[in-house]
C-alpha cells in the first residue's frame, strides 16, 4: 500500500503501514473510533493503526444550544483540518454530525451498519417505571435538538421541554443528580455503544419521534485522494444503510436544513424497496409537512467500478452506482414534493424565530 501513512520497519523485515484515526476525545466517539478500529485489524491483520483525539469546539462550548452557535461543522472542523494537515489519514464520525456538503478533498469512504436510529426516553431515576404518557403533566423534559423538541412538543402538549447540552455522560449526570428534568431524551444509538441500555426506559418509534438524517450510523471520513485508504474502507460499508443515509443526507440537503431547523426521517430498505419518510416542523411543532416515497434499489453484486461516483459527500464503491443514484433522487424527489406544498416558509420561520431566541 502506498500513501500518506507513515511505513514502518519491523524486526522481521516485513514493512507495515501506519495508518492514524481521528477521533473526538469523548468516551462516545473513542468507543466508535475503537470499533471501526477493530474492525480494519480484523479485515487487515498487518495493519498498524494509531488513533489521535482531539477536541472539538462542540465539545469546548458546553453553554450554549447546538443550534445557536450556527456553525455547521462543529464536532467535524479539527478533525477535517487535521486530515488535510496530513496529520491523520481517517476520522470517524457519528453521520448526523457530519454536513450533506463536506469541503472539498474529503468524502465518506465507509457508513457501516446502522445501530437503531430511534431516539430514546431515559427517566430521573424517581420516576422508574413510566413513559412520556404517564409522567405528571408540566414535567420537564430535556433535549438539545430542535427536531426533538418540535415533535414531541406536538406528540405530548402535557410536558414541557427545556434545552440540555453536553456529552452523554453529563447529561446523564445531570438527569441524575439534579431535579430539574423528570427525563431526557437521547439517541439509542449512542446509549447502545457506551453498553447503558438498562437505562432506556422507552424507545420513540417515528409515530412519537422521527429521527435525524443519519443518526446511528458511523461515517469513515478520508481524503477523497487516497484511492489507496479509499478502497481498505469501503469493505466497511454496509450497503442498505448507505442506501437510506444517502436519501436522508439527499433529502436534507435539498430543503436546506441544518442544525437549526427541525427536519426529521424514517427510512426502511424492503426487499428491493427503499422506502423514505421526512417532515419539516415549525419550532413549536404546530405547523408540519410530511410525506413518504419509495423506489426500487436493486443491491446487485456486480458493481461497475469504472467511475467513481460522490452522493451527497459519500463514495460507496461497493455499492451498485444504479442503487446509489436512486436513492440519491429518491431524497431530492421529497424534499422537492415537500416544498411544493410550503416546506420552505415553515423552515424560513423556524430558522428566523431560532436566530432571534
Amino acid at each position: 500500500m502506498s500513501g500518506n501513512g507513515s511505513i514502518s520497519q519491523e524486526g522481521n523485515g516485513k514493512v507495515s503501514r501506519v495508518i492514524r484515526m481521528g477521533t473526538r476525545k469523548s468516551q462516545l466517539a473513542r468507543i466508535q473510533t475503537d470499533s471501526v478500529a477493530g474492525r480494519l485489524k480484523e479485515l487487515y491483520p498487518d495493519i498498524h493503526l494509531e488513533i489521535v483525539a482531539m477536541s472539538t469546539i462542540g465539545d469546548k462550548i458546553l453553554d450554549t444550544a447546538l443550534s445557536k452557535i450556527g456553525e455547521k461543522s462543529l464536532f467535524t472542523k479539527e478533525l477535517e483540518n487535521a486530515l488535510e494537515r496530513n496529520e491523520v489519514d481517517i476520522v470517524v464520525h457519528s453521520l448526523k454530525d457530519l454536513p450533506t456538503s463536506l469541503p472539498p478533498g474529503f468524502t465518506i469512504g465507509a457508513i457501516l451498519q446502522r445501530e437503531n436510529p430511534h431516539d430514546a426516553v431515559v427517566l430521573h431515576p424517581k420516576n422508574a417505571g413510566l413513559t412520556l404518557d404517564s409522567l405528571p403533566e408540566k414535567s420537564v423534559i430535556g433535549t438539545s435538538s430542535l427536531r426533538r423538541a418540535a415533535q414531541l412538543k406536538k406528540r405530548f402538549p402535557q410536558l414541557e421541554f427545556e434545552n440540555i447540552r453536553g456529552n452523554l455522560n453529563t447529561r446523564l449526570k445531570k438527569l441524575d443528580e439534579k431535579d430539574d428534568y423528570s427525563a431526557i431524551i437521547l439517541a439509542a444509538a449512542g446509549l447502545k455503544r457506551m453498553g447503558w441500555d438498562s437505562r432506556i426506559s422507552q424507545i420513540l418509534g417515528p409515530e412519537d419521534c422521527m429521527y435525524a438524517v443519519g443518526q446511528g450510523a458511523l461515517a469513515v471520513e478520508v481524503r477523497a485522494q487516497d484511492k489507496d485508504i479509499l478502497e481498505m474502507v469501503s469493505v466497511l460499508c454496509h450497503p442498505d444503510t448507505v442506501l437510506q443515509c444517502i436519501s436522508e443526507r439527499a433529502f436534507l440537503k435539498q430543503l436546506e436544513g441544518g442544525c437549526s431547523v427541525p427536519v426529521a426521517v424514517h427510512t426502511e430498505v424492503k426487499g428491493s424497496m427503499l422506502y423514505l419518510t421526512g417532515a419539516v416542523y415549525s419550532l413549536d411543532g404546530a405547523d408540519c409537512l410530511k410525506d413518504t416515497m419509495q423506489t426500487v434499489v436493486e443491491i446487485d453484486n456486480k458493481v461497475e467500478s469504472a467511475q467513481e461516483c460522490v452522493h451527497v459527500g459519500v463514495t460507496a464503491n461497493s455499492v451498485s452506482s444504479s442503487a446509489l443514484e436512486a436513492a440519491e433522487k429518491l431524497g431530492m424527489d421529497l424534499a422537492n414534493a415537500l416544498l411544493n406544498k410550503g416546506a420552505k416558509d415553515i423552515l424560513t420561520t423556524a430558522r428566523k424565530l431560532n436566530d432571534a431566541r
